[in-house]
């Protein structure tokens, strides 16, 4: 069972050798090559920014376990822990297939070793999905899924990274319900499927924030609204271009002292309104620190470096 929606625990990766990641830019749109910097300016630009991201969350009393990244094998993504591992209440890991080849290797049992024996957490069960790739059937941790964990409905985009069948899997195992649609966004006047849901939709404990207009389809996202009122959620719309800059990549995590954060890079907090971020400090405070280069080379933001720790005591 999930009670909790948030947690005052996060496992991040700090990345040796981050980069522009080839292999997942074929159908990530946010990637950018930035031109003029070198492999090792980039690695310490993203280790700065890494650090000082880590700082500002611990300064808010938010237990952060910091995992070094490993040389080899080459993982540029690792920096993304939460596409291949979740962490659930009742000692459940689940462990997730993924879309580009060099992101399978950043699954790694020593890191749930560490878990147990360096930070006591008790690990029930492990759930491991990552048999779905030898099918080409992708499902990216809490990247394709939004859980909403006290009500048990897991939201879902779905796209070439998030498939059905897996998803099905997971609902039977994890005991959840799945609200599924298709979210877009217009690459060179087409409208293409968002690679994760998370860069569009986040599930707080009070507030949900939603790119309702890439959902294109007018009942699904009119089922996906509904959902979200019925188990009490403020609903909080962003554009399409406040989720271009990540605004819909956020995380609401606790301090051990319980107040609520919720957690952005500083181009989501800068493109959010006056309005939604007054909508957004009535139930949590923000928190945003800069991660210009991660999210240009690495197309995603603040919500997919955390990946949250729900694991029991041990």
């Amino acid at each position: 069972m999930e009670n909790k929606q948030s947690t005052d625990t996060i496992m991040m990766i700090r990345p040796v050798q981050f980069r522009f990641n080839e292999q997942t830019a074929v159908n990530n749109y946010y990637q950018k090559s930035i031109a003029g910097l070198s492999a090792s300016d980039i690695q310490l630009k993203a280790a700065q920014e890494f650090d000082d991201f880590v700082k500002k969350l611990r300064s808010k009393k938010i237990n952060v376990i910091v995992v070094e990244d490993t040389p080899e094998p080459s993982t540029p993504d690792s920096i993304f822990p939460n596409n291949w591992v979740s962490f659930h209440e009742d000692g459940k890991v689940g462990l997730y297939p993924m879309y580009a080849e060099n992101r399978r290797l950043e699954r790694r049992p020593d890191i749930l070793e560490k878990l147990q024996t360096k930070e006591g957490r008790k690990i029930s069960e492990i759930i491991d999905f990552s048999k779905h790739e030898e099918d080409n059937r992708f499902l990216e941790g809490t990247g394709s899924m939004i859980l909403d964990r006290p009500n048990k409905i897991v939201y879902i985009a779905i796209s070439l990274r998030t498939d059905e069948t897996v998803l099905d899997e997971f609902c039977n195992k994890f005991d959840y319900k799945a609200i599924k649609f298709t979210a877009n966004q217009t690459v060179e006047g087409k409208r293409l499927p968002i690679y994760h849901t998370n860069v569009m939709m986040c599930i707080a404990n009070d507030l949900a924030i939603l790119c309702a207009d890439s959902i294109d389809d007018k009942e699904e996202r009119k089922a996906v609204i509904e959902s979200l009122h019925e188990t009490n959620k403020e609903v909080i719309e962003i554009s399409e271009d406040q989720k271009h800059h990540f605004a819909g990549n956020m995380l609401q995590v606790n301090g051990t002292d319980g107040k609520p954060y919720l957690v952005m890079s500083s181009a989501a907090h800068q493109i959010l309104s006056e309005v939604q971020i007054k909508r957004i400090e009535k139930y949590c405070e923000i928190v945003s620190s800069s991660l210009d280069t991660i999210e240009a080379l690495g197309g995603g933001s603040a919500r997919c470096m955390m990946a949250e720790v729900f694991l029991p005591k041990a």
